[in-house]
């Protein structure tokens, strides 16, 4: 990298959580700085942010709209590399379209979309655009997940039989939405969230883990969808029973009325040989258990460990390595492609971030469990991603 990636920002102004963790993880290496944004769909509150993140005046855009032509007009040595998409969800397809035309890379929060239609839409723009496209999915960027990827690949737990994914929360067990509460407020709005609030937007990092770590896809799914909280509009909880396409059988749940439950993403896979146990609370342990004997548990940072896991561990063994980290690993394998991408040089084989394909298979994911459930228990063929 000959310098610093140049960084602008759609989304993440005063308030916002999410776009306080991008801005965090892109800066963790020293290779990234925000040069321009356009911080909220209020201009003024758009410029007040802007001046709390240090940005020029002149770069704080009204939309994201004036941003991109802007930004486009600027000289090469000045304009923006990339943008860091962090709205809500019905926005993602247009900011993402926008900028990818105007000749800029993206690295947009999850989902990709508000619906497939528009995923698969935004997936010829990508391929035509020559652009990186970068989807944070972050729980891929944990050191175990990756070791778990890398047992798999290699045989280590034989063949997958099962497959166990869950996330539960309990932060929307009451009507936060009618409380002004804003992260509830736009999640449980089927035309800000679209047509999943539980599954959409938790209930699709189990399914993404479960296809990193284990390469495999879902065939057909048969789920129950469920709203708790009375006058809610989408469901708060969601259970399903899964085919994968090797003949291995799952479940995967999630849920945000779980009382005491915080954000306890984890994953059992039980394979011919051994199971791998992994919990995103308690990220830097993955247990290996076998029927024969003792179970292992391996901790990031050591030796023994892939060449994959101990690339993403930043610190040394026994010190915590967690969230923030996960997510800046993705921002830098995303900074790899894109730097090669400015410079007019070959990206790099076999970089490993979440891509639009990631994106369309989540969308695919979601429409065919709410498919399913409506269908009130009946297996569903998994929708064509």
């Amino acid at each position: 990298m000959k310098r610093k990636l140049r960084m602008g920002m759609v989304g993440g102004g005063q308030g916002a959580f999410i776009g306080a963790v991008h801005r965090a993880a892109a800066n963790l290496d020293g290779q990234i700085e925000l040069v321009a944004g356009a911080f909220s769909s209020d201009p003024k509150r758009s410029k007040d942010s802007g001046k709390e993140l240090y940005v020029a005046p002149d770069r704080c855009y009204s939309s994201y709209q004036e941003m991109a032509k802007a930004e486009a007009a600027l000289p090469a040595d000045q304009r923006i590399d990339f943008v860091s998409i962090v709205t809500p969800n019905h926005t993602h397809f247009d900011v993402s379209k926008t900028f990818l035309q105007a000749g800029f890379n993206v690295i947009c929060d999850k989902p990709a979309t508000f619906d497939l239609a528009e995923a698969k839409k935004l997936r010829t723009i990508v391929k035509k655009s020559g652009k990186v496209y970068a989807l944070t999915h972050n729980y891929t960027g944990y050191p175990m997940v990756k070791e778990a990827r890398d047992m798999v690949s290699k045989g280590k737990i034989g063949k997958v039989l099962k497959i166990v994914a869950e996330y539960p929360q309990g932060w929307l067990l009451s009507a936060l939405e009618k409380e002004d509460q804003k992260q509830a407020a736009w999640r449980t709005d089927p035309k800000r969230a679209g047509a999943s609030c539980c599954i959409g937007d938790i209930g699709t990092h189990a399914e993404n883990l479960a296809r990193y770590i284990t390469g495999l896809k879902i065939t057909e799914l048969c789920a129950d969808f469920t709203t708790f909280v009375p006058g809610r509009l989408l469901e708060d909880d969601g259970n399903m029973l899964v085919h994968y396409d090797n003949g291995a059988r799952g479940v995967l749940y999630a849920s945000q009325i779980s009382a005491g439950e915080e954000n306890n993403l984890n994953i059992r896979i039980y394979g011919e040989k051994a199971s791998l146990e992994w919990f995103q609370e308690h990220p830097n342990e993955l247990i290996v258990k076998y029927n024969d004997k003792p179970r292992q548990i391996l901790r990031r940072g050591n030796a023994y460990l892939s060449k994959a896991a101990q690339e993403a561990s930043r610190i040394p063994a026994g010190h915590q390595e967690a969230f923030l980290e996960a997510f800046a690993n993705i921002y830098r394998a995303a900074a790899k492609a894109i730097d090669c991408e400015v410079h007019g040089r070959k990206l790099p084989k076999n970089l490993d971030f979440p891509t639009i394909e990631d994106g369309v298979e989540g969308m695919a994911f979601i429409e065919t469990a709410v498919k399913s459930a409506k269908a009130k228990a009946k297996w569903t063929k998994f929708v064509k991603a």
